[in-house]
């Protein structure tokens, strides 16, 4: 029997720059699933993903998902792309095993939790809105450790310079006072310690999610993180809504602990792999 994929509709191009299209999974002509394959927005045209792949359940277990995943790996690599990524919940745990024996690596994960009541900041510490005044400098800064955090998982420079500072701007057209958002700084004993960056409304994203959170490097290690934390579940539960969210690379073995420790578990993983 042969597993191929054939195109169940036009591609698409996108405003963004990206291009994608739906193709149904075979099995001699017989279609037993589909997947959905598209150019990266972040990383762009160079990157590609698997934004979906499903398989009919009585086609289970046959290794068809195996094999579209191989075949994905051949359109793309036609598109132009050196690189694919995907997201897989972390309750997909045949999705997990399968993304692992294809040789994909974990490059961040998202984790989030259930908001109960937080408790009170430690004495000694409060938290202030971010002041216009303050708001380039944290703007600035905010963009260079985006950029550092891109080119840390694999993006080119050039690029992470290019789409940083549009990112910024279009979550925060008005600045500190952008609805929708929350930039909070924290002080201990009358000295900034750290800033908070919480969107309250994100696409895709039932409730809070934490876009930065920065401690000043030599004020790490005093707790100061999990104050941030603190300030983002009660802000973000001030805005009704109920749940947390936050994208951590792999290797930040201090805020994996961090986070761990306030509740927080993994609810899916951003893989990818390169199709040099």
């Amino acid at each position: 029997m042969t597993t191929t994929l054939r195109p169940a509709g036009p591609e698409v191009r996108h405003d963004d720059g990206r291009r994608s299209r739906p193709y149904d999974i075979c099995v001699n002509s017989r279609r037993v699933g589909g997947i959905q394959l598209a150019t990266d927005a972040r990383f762009g045209p160079t990157a590609g993903r698997i934004e979906a792949l499903t398989v009919d359940a009585p086609d289970r277990h046959r290794g068809r998902a195996t094999v579209a995943a191989l075949a994905a790996e051949e359109v793309l690599r036609g598109w132009g792309c050196r690189q694919i990524e995907l997201t897989v919940p972390a309750e997909a745990e045949a999705a997990v095993r399968l993304s692992a024996a294809l040789n994909y690596t974990e490059r961040s994960r998202i984790m989030s939790r259930p908001l109960t009541r937080p408790g009170p900041l430690p004495d000694g510490s409060a938290d202030r809105p971010l002041a216009d005044a303050e708001f380039a400098a944290w703007r600035d800064a905010a963009i260079a450790e985006h950029v550092r955090q891109e080119t840390a998982q694999g993006m080119p420079r050039e690029r992470a310079e290019e789409i940083s500072p549009g990112r910024h701007d279009a979550l925060l057209p008005e600045g500190a006072a952008t609805a929708g958002q929350v930039l909070r700084v924290l002080v201990h004993e009358g000295v900034d310690v750290g800033t908070l960056w919480l969107a309250l409304r994100l696409p895709g994203q039932p409730g809070g999610y934490v876009m930065d959170v920065r401690v000043v490097p030599e004020r790490r290690g005093e707790g100061h993180g999990r104050s941030l934390m603190l300030v983002a579940e009660r802000e973000t539960q001030a805005a009704g809504r109920s749940s947390l969210a936050l994208n951590v690379t792999p290797d930040n073995v201090p805020a994996l602990g961090l986070y761990r420790a306030l509740g927080y578990r993994t609810s899916a993983y951003r893989l990818w792999k390169p199709i040099l």
